[in-house]
């Protein structure tokens, strides 16, 4: 895979994504579209990092922190990358800085990469 990958990342699909979240399929094409969640078709069907939700829903933090990254000229992909690895200033992936509740470090920072 990539050099520093840590370990390999869950995908949901939108079945999976259906059946953890107990929305409708359309309902799970809302929480994409309004950016609640964000998905990559890598592997053809698209999906979603499993670590993007949380006791059954979409990371709270994840929307404003995605809208920010997309307004710096990220694509999705880019921003599931960069969620997803080491980032320097944070000492640790975003996501778990996210998962630790750190949202406005996250946001300072996503800030920055425009």
């Amino acid at each position: 895979m990539s050099e520093n990958a840590p370990e390999p990342t869950a995908w949901l699909t939108i079945p999976d994504l259906v059946e953890v979240l107990g929305e409708t399929p359309g309902r799970v094409r809302r929480l994409l579209d309004d950016r609640h969640l964000v998905g990559s078709r890598r592997s053809g069907a698209l999906a979603v990092p499993a670590i993007f939700i949380v006791d059954g829903r979409p990371l709270s933090s994840l929307r404003g922190t995605v809208i920010a990254l997309q307004d710096a000229g990220f694509t999705d992909d880019e921003v599931i990358d960069w969620m997803l690895a080491e980032e320097e200033s944070l000492g640790r992936t975003p996501i778990a800085a996210l998962l630790d509740g750190h949202k406005s470090e996250v946001r300072r920072v996503a800030r920055t990469l425009a």
